[in-house]
């Protein structure tokens, strides 16, 4: 039957989304100008949770193009403005930069990255010994180089296991001319081993991203919001580590812990085993690249292997914008490894340029909640607190609108709420340290409740491969539910019982500056 122009626009509108889905965001669409006559305020918290609702449905529809609409309605309603956005995206272009060319570079460096994982994954036995390390290595990585270069990192290394497992699965693979034949190991395949392998590599995933905010909260480099919280409180490397430890260590022995034990009593859908006939093809596959690896492909690793060693020094060292290494490690590893056709750079940046993409429409819902002041009613009500409550509360108020919204926004909101407080002499110097932390802290470590909380968290729920895994919304809401639990208490624990008192230690020692003669004063540096 022939088909109307407005059946063909519906049929193409959003693609092969489910009906349902395309019928609630036209709802949104039609909705929200009702809304934003009625009260603003309203309005934009809509946008939040409407745009909230497109994260959640990412394996449904890509949430670039649903939120991209809701953004561009809400720019022509007067929500937000065209400058603000893109003054947004000015102020993050670090995260931009980092997005478009460090996630390109360890593109270029996924054969060293596979050669070290694939030998830990098969060297390590034991399940719980693997995801600790997994963990533990997020964890130091994330506190020396940052959580989006390490998820990167995971994700490549997630997606080689993967490929290599599917091309022998599906007979595209090598014949290994010394042991088993193709069709031998496609007898040993089944599809039980396929959903085994896909729950083992999403364990794998969740606790590395798990680690990358237990390391990223520690210094200053980790995170984004933590180099503006830095900035304002004029805190180097070592004094913004010395201030946070009182909280983030105990946190970060709790993570740990927490994973041991999600993967031992196997809670939480943790404790995936990876399937013997896989582990087989894994170790031939490994072998057999190892006999058959050319003088030239050993010195692709060895120049990626002195690349990836100045990726850490210049990271760490923090010698230049995090997105310009980046670029240096494609000049590098292309440049020795001899890639140098453009459409073999190209592929490099397809996986980070639709997520860039999402990031600025992110960033222009970021701009509506400036704008309409959503948060502003939160933060005048956590102020009305004072001493240890108010340190409680400024990480509660932190940690939960981290989970709506971005913790890079709330938490740079936030400090320069308490830099505005302190430059008026509401609270003195050495509460603007204390309270400095509690935002710290509270905006790295309950946000990993949500993939909207944490943009490493976000990067992974929209890559190719979340749909390979299955790993949704509400799945990486489920599996994070018990370290998100575990954080955000033990680092509310802490906050209440170990930072004032460890502070005042620290001075003792000389070990951080005590920037207040007495109580009563408040200078400025």
């Amino acid at each position: 039957m022939q088909q109307t122009m407005v059946q063909a626009l519906y049929k193409n509108f959003l693609g092969n989304a489910p009906d349902w889905y395309k019928q609630a965001i036209i709802g949104f669409l039609i909705i929200n100008p009702f809304l934003f006559t009625m009260s603003p305020y309203i309005a934009g918290w809509a946008l939040v949770l409407e745009f909230i609702f497109t994260l959640a449905m990412a394996l449904k529809c890509y949430p670039l193009q649903p939120g991209g609409l809701l953004l561009i309605e809400a720019i022509f309603m007067g929500m937000t403005s065209t400058d603000l956005i893109r003054h947004e995206i000015e102020v993050n272009l670090e995260v931009i930069l980092l997005l478009v060319f460090m996630v390109a570079g360890i593109y270029f460096m996924k054969d060293l990255l596979l050669f070290a994982f694939t030998k830990l994954l098969i060297r390590l036995k034991s399940k719980a010994a693997l995801s600790l390390a997994f963990c533990g290595a997020a964890a130091v990585l994330s506190a020396f180089l940052d959580a989006l270069t390490v998820v990167a990192v995971i994700i490549t290394v997630a997606t080689g296991f993967y490929s290599i497992y599917h091309k022998v699965a599906s007979g595209k693979e090598y014949h290994h001319d010394h042991d088993h034949t193709e069709d031998e190991h496609l007898h040993h395949l089944s599809r039980q081993d396929l959903e085994d392998f896909r729950s083992f590599l999403r364990n794998l995933m969740m606790h590395a991203a798990i680690g990358t905010a237990l390391g990223g909260v520690m210094t200053m480099v980790g995170e984004p919001q933590n180099l503006i919280i830095a900035h304002k409180a004029n805190w180097d490397f070592i004094e913004f580590f010395i201030r946070m430890s009182p909280i983030t260590i105990p946190v970060f022995i709790a993570g740990l812990i927490t994973t041991f034990f999600l993967e031992k009593f196997k809670l939480f859908s943790y404790g995936a085993q990876l399937p013997q006939p896989v582990r087989e093809i894994l170790m031939e596959y490994d072998a057999h690249l190892d006999e058959k690896r050319s003088q030239r492909e050993n010195a692709k690793l060895l120049v990626q292997g002195v690349v990836a060693v100045w990726l850490v020094i210049g990271l760490g060292l923090h010698l230049a914008a995090v997105g310009l290494i980046g670029l240096s490690v494609i000049v590098l590893t292309t440049s020795f490894c001899g890639i140098v056709e453009e459409h073999a750079l190209g592929h490099a940046f397809e996986e980070a340029l639709p997520f860039t993409a999402l990031l600025c429409v992110f960033f222009g819902v970021v701009a509506v909640i400036i704008q309409q002041q959503l948060f502003t009613p939160v933060i005048d009500w956590v102020l009305t607190f004072e001493g240890k409550t108010q340190m409680l509360m400024f990480y509660l108020a932190n940690g939960l609108l981290s989970m709506v919204s971005d913790n890079v926004f709330v938490g740079s909101v936030y400090i320069t709420e308490v830099g505005a407080a302190l430059e008026h002499g509401h609270i003195t110097r050495d509460e603007f340290d204390m309270l400095a932390v509690a935002i710290n802290t509270g905006t790295n470590l309950p946000s990993v409740a949500t993939p909207n909380g944490q943009a490493a968290f976000l990067f992974l729920l929209t890559s190719a491969l979340a749909p390979l895994l299955r790993l949704s919304y509400g799945r990486m809401v489920y599996m994070a539910l018990p370290y998100t639990v575990v954080l955000t208490l033990v680092g509310l624990a802490s906050v209440y019982l170990n930072l004032y008192d460890m502070t005042e230690w620290f001075y003792e020692m000389h070990w951080i500056n005590h920037h207040t003669p007495g109580l009563g004063a408040s200078p400025s540096h």
